[in-house]
């Protein structure tokens, strides 16, 4: 019996950084093969980062905070546009992303240290928006749940998104602070197939999950959007008016949808990716993609990158609008502006105020 190690994992190869010196290519000259490989294991390693708060000023973004507490994702979603970034630390975008990971254990030490110095100005901090702030090793690390407390304690506005269940295990933190219009959550759904999902997404939570998480923070008074994201030309785009009405059934006040973005090491993999999973489609769904890019993969220009253009971007958002209108969503996830409750919390020792 022979041992497949991309079995269970998102991407079916590990190439090299678009940053490194070399490039290498596999050969098989027949003296010797890795059939007996075992399935590769997950490892974690420590990123003593010095600051954790991160900024941005891209223009089609509502957020100009965010915060990332970890490198890498086991999800292993094949087509996850945060891949690339594994090449800034020397590994590779493909199985180096979903099996190397770097947790950083001192994220609400820092967090806490940010948000008391003098010149920081409230504004709402979005995590999630990079690698999956809940995926399976938060469940022992605790990372996002002590940065929740922080933001708790300061009583900070936070948005977050997710594939993960386990987001339910904070609904203590997250009822009480969206109680004050401080918390909102998104679910990210790619499809609602089973099967699909298990190969698009080897490590995320099943949809029914993902669902029932929609229903446990809707049903805690939590504002909960459901994130089509990423929309799949020819091979989950059939699936937007179904996967609304599902999730304004769990109790989803708004929504949102992302096209499918392949920067840089994305394209070959997700192209390897339809190769093995979806043969007699990967032509067509490149193809479909191409239209939405003007003739190419993938388009970082401010204002389309999300959305694509072109007519059957526009026949998308109309799709997408009249669903919403069908099962009263809104758009977009909930927007928090209110910063007028943030107040570092006093320190032991702290003299107090007398006003």
């Amino acid at each position: 019996m022979t041992h497949d190690p991309t079995s269970h994992r998102g991407a079916l190869a590990n190439p090299c950084g678009r940053f490194e010196p070399h490039q290498r290519e596999a050969f098989d000259d027949g003296w010797w093969r890795e059939d007996d490989l075992p399935p590769l294991a997950t490892t974690l390693e420590q990123d003593q980062a010095r600051r954790i708060i991160s900024t941005n000023d891209s223009p089609d973004i509502p957020f100009e905070q965010s915060i990332n507490p970890y490198r890498g994702c086991e999800h292993g979603c094949v087509y996850c546009y945060a891949r690339p970034s594994h090449a800034y630390l020397g590994l590779s975008p493909g199985l180096d992303f979903e099996t190397r990971l770097f947790a950083k254990p001192n994220a609400a030490a820092l967090l806490e240290a940010e948000l008391r110095h003098k010149g920081y100005r409230c504004r709402t901090i979005a995590i999630g928006t990079n690698t999956d702030p809940y995926q399976p090793v938060e469940r022992r690390q605790r990372i996002m749940r002590s940065i929740l407390e922080i933001l708790r304690d300061f009583r900070h506005p936070v948005t977050i998104t997710t594939k993960s269940a386990l987001v339910v295990r904070d609904i203590d933190i997250l009822a009480a602070m969206a109680a004050d219009g401080l918390a909102s959550v998104a679910l990210s759904v790619t499809t609602l197939d089973r099967d699909l999902a298990r190969l698009l997404e080897p490590r995320a939570a099943m949809p029914t999950r993902r669902l029932a998480a929609i229903r446990a923070l809707a049903n805690a008074g939590i504002p909960t959007a459901v994130s089509v994201a990423p929309v799949i030309p020819g091979l989950t785009d059939h699936e937007l008016e179904r996967l609304l009405e599902a999730a304004a059934a769990h109790g989803a006040k708004s929504a949102s949808w992302t096209l499918l973005r392949l920067p840089h090491e994305t394209r070959e993999l997700f192209n390897l990716w339809l190769e093995k999973h979806r043969p007699e489609r990967r032509i067509h769904v490149l193809n479909l993609l191409r239209q939405y890019r003007q003739g190419r993969l993938n388009d970082a220009t401010f204002g389309r990158r999300f959305t694509g253009e072109g007519t059957l971007s526009t026949l998308l958002e109309k799709r997408f609008q009249m669903a919403m209108r069908r099962y009263g969503l809104i758009g977009g996830q909930a927007r928090l502006t209110r910063t007028d409750l943030f107040a570092p919390p006093p320190r032991p020792g702290d003299q107090m105020t007398l006003f």
